[in-house]
């Protein structure tokens, strides 16, 4: 009995000690949480509204503040989280696209992606949606099939919204002009309410906070379907789309409008991408080589904040949903296998990039 009660006390001396250790390790410091898209995107909402939040529930409560390095389809923010920000756990990178980057532009990644101290990811699904006034007129989803000079538009040939985006439109066998390396979405978006592209995608967050308000409730603009959920042998409505019933997802959109299920390389390249991109598009990572202890913390605040209501609330009210992280202790192990990809698919891709439409 005497050995039990010492080791349930050397036990609670022991989570007193960690406690004490995380609270010392945040303690008077201030957190950088690096957003590598623009401000007023969906990355950098999602990105401000985690900042908002999780401070509380780190042991020391530092101070967090935000900042956006945009570029290149969000590598320039990739590249310097794992190249120049601090090892010591003060910079936080969020991050959207970093996976594809890894698949599409590894040899742009001056650090090995892989190597990186992973924190928790999100999934994320879009909403695809084109201008009323492409000729000769879209009054219906369906109408997207008789699009005249019909312009998409996007951040960089290699990032995974151009990808999806010039996918799907080569299943529908769409006639296009391609005008890429828009400054984030928020770029993007204005182009789309000036007239300079007339098709585009958004996720939740952005799509409810900026493409409702801006585009759709002011008749510019109607939504034409959204990304099907595929986990690489099965489709599933994603939970970031379940509130928009009316929002049918691409492969029922495409079998109800043809008669026939989408089909073809580019749509077993786009099913592909999904299977990665679309489960951990939001990364939270801190750079290679930092402290565990910075992880463990950093992770325990995100199971807490999946839990804070006033977090959920707040989300609510902002994107209309409330964004779950994964911070799984195999994180790690898990990126690296759903990063895994044919090296055959990986050429196809390469060459895809280099023959986009100018």
């Amino acid at each position: 009995m005497r050995l039990l009660r010492a080791a349930a006390a050397a036990a609670l001396i022991c989570v007193a000690f960690q406690a004490a250790k995380s609270a010392d390790f945040y303690q008077g410091k201030r957190l950088t949480i690096l957003i590598n898209f623009a401000a007023g995107g969906p990355t950098d909402i999602e990105g401000r509204l985690l900042a908002r939040h999780i401070g509380k529930h780190i042991p020391g409560n530092p101070t967090v503040i935000v900042q956006n390095m945009d570029g290149a389809g969000g590598l320039v923010g990739t590249n310097y989280i794992g190249e120049v920000a601090p090892k010591d756990g003060t910079t936080l990178g969020y991050l959207t696209g970093a996976g594809m980057s890894y698949i599409v532009a590894r040899e742009r990644q001056r650090v090995d992606f892989l190597t990186y101290g992973f924190v928790a990811f999100q999934p994320v699904a879009q909403i695809y949606f084109v201008r009323k006034d492409v000729a000769p007129g879209i009054k219906t989803p369906a109408d997207i099939f008789k699009a005249q000079n019909l312009v998409i538009g996007g951040l960089s040939a290699d990032s995974s919204k151009d990808l999806q985006l010039r996918l799907l439109a080569d299943v529908m066998g769409l006639k296009y002009k391609y005008v890429t390396a828009y400054k984030g979405s928020a770029g993007a978006r204005l182009a789309m309410e000036r007239g300079e592209i007339s098709m585009f995608a958004e996720t939740v967050p952005g799509y409810r906070a900026q493409v409702e308000p801006a585009l759709i409730a002011k008749d510019i603009a109607i939504p034409l379907f959204s990304d099907p959920g595929w986990n690489g042998a099965s489709y599933y409505v994603p939970f970031m789309v379940k509130s928009f019933p009316d929002i049918p997802p691409f492969h029922e959109f495409y079998e109800k409008a043809t008669g026939k299920p989408p089909s073809g390389p580019e749509w077993n390249i786009f099913k592909s991408i999904l299977a990665f991109d679309s489960q951990m598009a939001r990364l939270i990572t801190f750079p290679p080589g930092v402290p565990k202890e910075a992880i463990d913390t950093m992770q325990d605040a995100v199971r807490k904040l999946n839990a804070d209501k006033e977090f959920a609330s707040d989300a609510e009210k902002l994107v209309n949903f409330v964004p779950n992280y994964e911070a799984r202790a195999d994180l790690p192990q898990f990126i690296a296998n759903a990063l895994k990809v044919s090296d055959a698919d990986r050429q196809w891709i390469a060459n895809y990039i280099k023959n986009a439409p100018k």
